[in-house]
């Protein structure tokens, strides 16, 4: 890997491969991106062991496990000391409709990304975020079409 500025040419193309499908097999990525095996295994070693590649997971519908439903749920507070901070992260993260979870400048200060089966789901993940910590505006806006969605990172 190319430690001056991140990752070159040929690290770029094994993390497109990676994001297009992130179970291929090393032979195959190694096929792809012209190298050895051996190479593109030390590549893709380098690449886990610098933190480039975060986790390998898997996409799944959620249309087809029932959980169709998508809140950008957005939020303002008139807490910012740190302390207010830790205890809100944690108290979100305990969440597990929360599957993105982002702090934002502009008008509002977090926005997360709630996935659930249905509106009644979705008010019982309301209940549960505002129950315990003081938020002064929670605002929601539902996805009616995913167009784009979890698209890979354009590294060219």
């Amino acid at each position: 890997m190319n430690r001056g500025n991140g990752v070159d040419r040929i690290d770029r193309r094994i993390l497109e491969e990676l994001q297009r499908d992130s179970a291929i097999s090393q032979r195959v990525v190694a096929e792809r991106v012209g190298l050895s095996q051996n190479a593109c295994w030390r590549r893709m070693q380098a690449l886990d062991k610098a933190g480039v590649i975060r986790n390998r997971t898997v996409t799944l519908d959620r249309d087809r496990l029932g959980m169709g439903l998508v809140v950008f749920v957005m939020i303002k507070t008139r807490h910012h000391s740190a302390d207010w901070l830790a205890m809100f992260r944690k108290h979100v993260s305990a969440i597990p409709e929360v599957i993105d979870f982002f702090r934002i400048g502009g008008e509002y200060d977090y926005m997360l990304k709630v996935v659930t089966q249905d509106m009644g789901r979705y008010d019982l993940f309301y209940q549960r975020l505002i129950s315990g910590i003081e938020l002064h505006t929670v605002t929601s806006h539902f996805a009616m079409e995913a167009i784009e969605e979890q698209r890979p990172i354009a590294l060219a």
